[in-house]
């Protein structure tokens, strides 16, 4: 009987490219193919040697440059010949969304669109409806639940990586595909295989190294790398909280476990599983309960669904809450359907002022507005988490463009205890991540003008002195180095984000309310009565 040794990565891929939620998604998929992986994959062919200039420079880091060392243009080459020779559907597909954005916008003035459905491209017949909006402009929904069954979703392209991480250094994942390197074991196994959880048991409880090794197919060539992912050293025992208060413990980004004797909620879950040394104090997997009763997920970014940490977690989740979609846009691919698809049974959609109650305990989905550039995305929340008394407010990375809405949510729940909110306020402009989904160039000074960006100073206040609390976090600000890859932020004093929630710090401090931005990882305990203070531990 075996452990798996708790620094082993199981990195989830699409085809060789960092799997997030866009790549899982068929139309979304298709898009980014075309509008992201194609585009680097290019890139690099014609010039490797700008992108291994590129990346040398901290202000281009989390632009479209490949970080791969040198003799791997073949590799990228090869990857590319895979891309349009297994997936010309699926760039069949993104050309045909193009198409149709450019028929309704020559023929969609107004007039019925039952003609049109006619002219579009044959492989979207069935899978769309033509729309217009009260204001008469054209568009579609997706049958997002009829491209998953189709053949436009590709399973066969998921796969895992599995390594011996002994740092928190990796290339930007949007950017750069994992190629094959001395240390890493591929397999082609859909996420939704048994046998990842399998494997992600053996972190905490011992099981037979032989059926784990059948399990994931471990060919002959790798099975000597494969035995030493593996330990007979026992890890250390979690210890459940029983305490009669409410445990918070941030665990970096816009990760938080709230715990009681009674119930585990984790939002956002975005863990520094691995155990290496190193020099900033973190939270890490052996700090998560065996059961999570609730993972909470805000919204639809990398930064906040992460597979890395979500799949080797499946086994010990009870329920997933995702901000509920049925827009069938294309911007806006539905959380449920997604998460279904790849292995979790146990989603529960909520939508805005929606309330799940359990023992002595709710959690509301509250709006959420801004940090997506002005496009119509329904699938994001904030929550509400009230024990007895006790409530905490977890805005992510909402913008409060409109301190009227928070306003108007205070008259319904009352004041908080607790607020956590994100202060990213620059934020990388809408090309960034949607960019593949744009059928039509948007111009710079258009592109720089719509951001994904939390609050600033001004809008902060507004949303605290609207639930006047006692306590204030700043998080979610993507500065921990474990987040580096997937957020490519970097800080310093003075970055605007950092000046921006140093000024919310001081004004929260000056009233009396405790203040802090958090950084690494940080424990308190509360009282499920308000009027006690909290314990620091």
């Amino acid at each position: 009987m075996k452990y798996l040794k708790p620094n082993v990565v199981i990195e989830p891929l699409i085809d060789r490219w960092y799997a997030w939620s866009h790549l899982v998604s068929p139309a979304t998929a298709a898009m980014n193919i075309v509008g992201r992986h194609l585009k680097i994959t290019d890139s690099y062919i014609q010039a490797p040697h700008i992108h291994q200039e590129a990346v040398k420079h901290p202000d281009l880091k989390g632009g479209p440059f490949m970080d791969l060392p040198d003799g791997k243009l073949d590799d990228v080459k090869a990857i590319r010949e895979h891309t349009v020779t297994e997936h010309k559907d699926l760039l069949e597909l993104a050309a045909a969304f193009k198409e149709l954005d450019q028929l309704l916008m020559e023929k969609g003035k107004g007039f019925s669109l039952q003609p049109l459905y006619d002219e579009m491209p044959e492989i979207l017949k069935g899978y769309v409806e033509l729309v217009y909006d009260l204001n008469n402009n054209p568009s579609y929904r997706i049958y997002e639940a009829l491209l998953y069954n189709s053949p436009y979703y590709k399973e066969s392209a998921q796969s895992i990586a599995i390594w011996i991480t002994n740092n928190d250094e990796r290339p930007f994942v949007l950017s750069t595909p994992k190629l094959d390197e001395e240390g890493v074991i591929h397999l082609n196994i859909p996420f939704s295989s048994e046998a990842i959880d399998m494997l992600s048991k053996m972190k905490r409880v011992p099981a037979s190294y032989e059926e784990v090794k059948n399990a994931l197919g471990i060919e002959e060539k790798d099975e000597a790398l494969f035995s030493t992912f593996f330990t007979d050293e026992v890890p250390p025992k979690y210890e459940k909280y029983e305490g009669d208060k409410v445990r918070m413990r941030y665990m970096g980004h816009a990760c938080i476990l709230v715990e009681t004797k009674d119930v585990t909620i984790l939002l956002d879950p975005l863990v520094s599983y691995y155990g290496y040394e190193q020099e900033i104090d973190r939270f890490s997997d052996m700090h998560l309960p065996e059961v999570i009763d609730y993972v909470l997920i805000t919204h639809n970014h990398q930064d906040h669904i992460l597979f890395e940490t979500l799949l080797p977690l499946r086994h010990r989740i009870k329920n997933i809450v995702v901000p509920r979609s049925t827009s069938g846009s294309l911007q806006d691919p539905n959380l449920k359907l997604m998460f279904n698809n790849i292995g979790f049974n146990n989603v529960v959609e909520i939508d805005d002022m929606m309330s799940i109650q359990f023992e002595d305990c709710t959690i509301t989905g509250l709006p959420f507005i801004g940090e997506h550039c002005d496009l119509n995305i329904q699938s994001k929340n904030c929550h509400h988490v009230q024990v007895g008394d006790f409530s905490m407010l977890f805005a992510a990375d909402s913008c409060n463009v409109q301190p009227k809405l928070y306003e108007n949510i205070q008259k319904i729940i009352g004041d908080v205890d607790v607020i956590f909110l994100g202060m990213e306020c620059d934020g990388a402009p809408l090309t960034w991540l949607y960019g593949p989904l744009l059928t039509n160039e948007l111009s710079r000074e258009k592109d720089q003008s719509r951001r994904l960006a939390g609050c600033n100073f001004e809008q902060g206040q507004e949303l605290v002195d609207s639930f006047t609390p006692k306590e204030v976090y700043v998080y979610a600000m993507g500065a921990e180095p474990w987040l580096e890859y997937i957020s490519s932020i970097v800080y310093t004093p003075e970055s605007h984000p950092i000046v921006q929630s140093n000024k919310l710090v001081d004004y929260c401090t000056n009233k009396g309310i405790i203040a802090e931005r958090l950084f690494g990882e940080k424990e308190i305990l509360y009282s499920t009565e308000r009027v006690a203070e909290p314990q620091l531990v």
